[in-house]
């Protein structure tokens, strides 16, 4: 017997889809007609031998280029926790509540990953075993949870955390790339104003100088040579800009590269304590999350150490698993390191490992860092401001004095 996704007409033309189990499509469309409902398509679904597509769909089922180009965001899963906790909340069994998700969801590449993730289900894997078979989508944070959650019948709850976690990191995210947008913007326009004076102003300048032979600055000879070297090789430093970059960028995927920039922006005036509260915040709402979804210790931090991005951040959290191997406690690690961890978060730790409540307090710990780093952005824009307008206004001031004595040289010749 196998499984098609069908799509069918009932005697009002209204259309309906679905899956159902049948011998072939003939059968299928039998069983529709008996209903009183037309097949209009059906596509066979399930782990039968022959070519596969990615998600266990069979070859002739069909999918567009946004399958493979589309990739599921961090909103998409949020919307599918919370549906899919709603739902076995209300008692609906998990294959059709994934079966109604995959129907709802406009994302074709999740809606094939959440399809094969319900066959593997039918084919009596776990829920955890069939997310895990797509790891780019359902990361290993979820599948803990996830997990644990199965085993202890709460799946309902885990989920509702993991809404709630994915939620908060989403918002946190957010708000520190809102806090960067505007800098972002003003610096890529002054790169582009400079661009078109040193393309179309200089070089009228430069032709107005030579020809009334005015002796020119260091600093004009130096905007005039480069506005020449631009549009001569433009080709050149095009190229020459993007290999730059993209070696930049290169460089910081490595592990050397990764570790330099954890360090440097640490340690940075106004950035460094926003990183260590962002930072802090995620580490902390992430164990919370595990711990309360029933995660045992030692899996919770070895997760953690791998949502966390910063390698020192990474290396603290797995000295605490060591120390716990030890027999010590987990605040006794960030106590130590307060470089990096606010003391508030080993206190609130510590406080928590007496009163067997660690996930309640570092709870409290990442809102607490959340509503910071919140305040922070806000008030990073406020900094920022100020200094953008010195740095173009220095810029601007370099460009209009070099371009403009040499005027003064001409008139005072006269």
């Amino acid at each position: 017997m196998a499984r098609f996704q069908f799509r069918a007409r009932d005697r009002q033309s209204v259309e309906q889809s679905g899956l159902r189990e049948a011998n072939d499509r003939f059968e299928l469309a039998r069983f529709l007609r008996a209903e009183g409902l037309l097949l209009l398509e059906a596509h066979e679904i399930g782990a039968a031998p022959g070519a596969q597509m990615p998600g266990g769909l069979k070859k002739n089922v069909s999918i567009d280029l946004n399958t493979y180009i589309r990739r599921v965001t961090l909103a998409d899963k949020i919307v599918f926790s919370k549906n899919l906790g709603v739902m076995i909340g209300a008692g609906l069994p998990l294959t059709r509540a994934l079966d109604a998700l995959s129907r709802e969801s406009h994302n074709p590449k999740f809606k094939v990953a959440i399809l094969a993730i319900e066959d593997q289900i039918r084919q009596g894997k776990t829920f955890a075993e069939s997310l895990s078979k797509h790891p780019k989508i359902f990361p290993s944070l979820y599948i803990a949870m996830v997990d644990a959650g199965e085993k202890s019948g709460k799946l309902k709850e885990s989920l509702s955390i993991l809404a709630s976690q994915m939620q908060a990191d989403y918002d946190l995210v957010r708000k520190v790339r809102g806090a960067m947008m505007y800098p972002s913007i003003i610096l890529a326009a002054m790169i582009l104003i400079g661009a078109l004076m040193i393309v179309y102003v200089v070089p009228t300048l430069s032709a107005v100088f030579k020809e009334l032979n005015v002796e020119l600055p260091a600093s004009t000879q130096f905007i005039i040579d480069f506005s020449d070297f631009f549009i001569n090789h433009f080709i050149l430093v095009i190229l020459g800009t993007a290999g730059f970059i993209f070696g930049i960028i290169a460089f910081f995927r490595t592990t050397v590269g990764k570790h330099l920039a954890d360090n440097v922006v640490i340690r940075l005036p106004v950035i460094g304590p926003l990183a260590k509260k962002f930072n802090a915040a995620r580490a902390s709402r992430t164990l919370s999350s595990l711990l309360s979804a029933g995660v045992q210790v030692m899996e919770a931090l070895e997760i953690t150490a791998r949502v966390v991005q910063n390698h020192l951040y990474s290396h603290t959290l797995s000295d605490a698993k060591k120390s716990i191997q030890k027999g010590e406690t987990i605040s006794k690690v960030f106590l130590a390191n307060e470089h990096l961890y606010p003391s508030l978060v080993g206190e609130m730790l510590s406080v928590g490992e007496e009163t067997g409540e660690s996930s309640k307090m570092l709870g409290e710990v990442a809102s607490f860092y959340e509503q910071q780093v919140s305040e922070a952005t806000k008030d990073l824009s406020t900094i920022i401001e100020p200094v953008l307008m010195l740095i173009i206004g220095a810029v601007v001031g370099f460009f209009a004095v070099s371009m403009i004595t040499p005027m003064y040289s001409l008139v005072g010749a006269i």
